[in-house]
């Protein structure tokens, strides 16, 4: 079993599910080509440490109150609620339940699940090359060794960080000894800081001068401004080092004998970065990016291929990063815990036949902060291919028809009352018997408005 999380890599960055995308991510295809390509699979959270915590635990941020990244504190008319800044050592990993059955577990890359005593040796993992506190590499050379990582050995200097991790991992599944395994390979990729090989950079601003950009390169999302276009130099050559560590580890399967008996996962955490921090990327035909609970923040790239199941498809049935854990124990004929309640649902039939029709059921988020790309917070509910987006600073309230308005720009909220009504209770009753922490009213906070006509203080 590989897991490949990406990080803050949107749905539209990848040639799987945007042929015109400006990035190039060959082994991506090559990975789409030989599994289930899922067009509708989302992230629990628009933000990182919630969504891993997601993957990690099958549960919902909300019911495990880690609803937003491990250090963020921001306010403003609201406080935000409160939350645990740690993945508990309670919970129980997807390393946890394949370790007792016989599993070598593994570890490489992002992790910011926690401070020390609380990183992936202490959640199941066997090994762990990379993964520690923090949520980027911001020690040492940051993407290039000396890395500044307590828990990564530096390399020659100017190795580069995702080529690393994926040598990593198979020099891990060459030890591994014929016992069965999980893999779990978390890039920092694409994260900030904006940071590749220099050479790579130049190919493509040479790209980029050829490009016949048609239409605004700009919009605004509130307050923020938000990329339109595809053509950062930078970003591109980060994506494109990040698939070609995925295509690493696929040939490294490959020469060990391993592609045909091996799951191989790739997942992202939240949307691309468009509204905040360099603006890197557009997430275009969505809305917004990371940080809101727009298509954009919370809709990911997701390709899973498996042994047996369907190759070169397409699956248009909505999934969610909690479904992983379940799917993944699912295939590996290990049953969870029956006495912890676990969000996500096996996707396993899915794959044998991605055009089949799953029960319905809502999928529900909840992000009671504010972001640093600008959302602010607010929950959501999407029932069939209807969107309600509720913002807690004002009650007020968005829905959407996904299946003809996926870039969410027409808000039928006025139009459709009852479903207004049917949804947002919804929402509430699944908010309630979740039990999840809401944000409260901040007595300090004063309007722009009111800070303007505040006479001047006496000099």
């Amino acid at each position: 079993m590989v897991l490949i999380v990406a990080d803050d890599l949107g749905w539209a960055d990848i040639q799987p599910n945007n042929p015109t995308t400006f990035y190039r991510t060959p082994n991506l295809e090559r990975l789409a080509a030989s599994g289930v390509r899922f067009t509708q699979a989302y992230a629990a959270s628009p933000v990182c440490s919630p969504t891993r915590g997601s993957i990690m635990t099958g549960r919902n941020p909300a019911r495990t109150r880690t609803t937003d990244w491990f250090g963020g504190a921001r306010k403003a008319r609201l406080i935000p609620a409160d939350y645990r800044r740690e993945l508990p050592l309670e919970e129980r990993t997807i390393a946890e339940c394949l370790g007792d059955v016989g599993y070598d577990t593994f570890f490489a890359g992002k992790w910011h699940l926690g401070p020390e005593g609380r990183w992936p040796e202490d959640q199941g993992f066997d090994v762990n090359r990379g993964g520690w506190t923090r949520g980027g590499p911001y020690g040492g050379g940051k993407y290039f060794s000396p890395y500044g990582n307590p828990r990564l050995e530096d390399g020659p200097r100017g190795e580069h960080l995702p080529d690393r991790l994926a040598r990593e991992t198979v020099e891990f599944m060459e030890r591994r000894a014929g016992a069965p395994f999980l893999a779990v390979l978390s890039f920092y990729s694409v994260h900030t800081p904006l940071l590749a090989p220099e050479a790579l950079v130049e190919t493509h601003r040479s790209r980029r001068a050829s490009l016949a950009i048609d239409g605004p390169r700009w919009g605004r999302e509130r307050s923020r401004k938000v990329r339109l276009v595809q053509d950062h130099a930078v970003y591109a050559a980060m994506v494109e080092t990040m698939d070609r560590a995925v295509g690493t580890v696929l040939d490294g399967l490959d020469r060990l004998g391993l592609a045909d008996d091996t799951v191989v996962i790739f997942f992202s955490d939240n949307g691309g970065l468009s509204t905040s921090e360099g603006h890197p990327t557009s997430n275009l035909p969505f809305r917004a990016g990371k940080g809101w609970l727009y298509e954009g923040g919370i809709r990911e790239p997701c390709i899973v291929a498996a042994p047996g199941a369907a190759v070169e498809a397409v699956c248009d049935t909505p999934i969610t990063s909690s479904d992983l854990l379940p799917t993944i124990l699912d295939l590996c004929g290990v049953d969870p815990d029956a006495d912890r309640p676990i969000d996500g649902r096996s996707f396993r039939r899915l794959l044998d036949d991605p055009g089949r029709e799953s029960i319905p059921r809502d999928l529900y988020w909840h992000y009671p902060h504010y972001g640093n790309q600008g959302g602010a917070p607010s929950g959501a509910v999407r029932s069939g291919d209807l969107k309600l987006i509720e913002w807690f600073e004002d009650g007020r309230v968005e829905l959407y028809d996904l299946a003809s308005d996926p870039a969410e720009r027409v808000d039928l909220a006025v139009d459709r009352p009852d479903e207004v009504r049917r949804l947002s209770a919804a929402l509430a009753g699944w908010r309630l018997g979740i039990d999840a922490a809401m944000p409260q009213p901040n007595p300090e906070y004063e309007s722009p408005a009111a800070e303007e006509n505040r006479p001047p203080k006496r000099p």
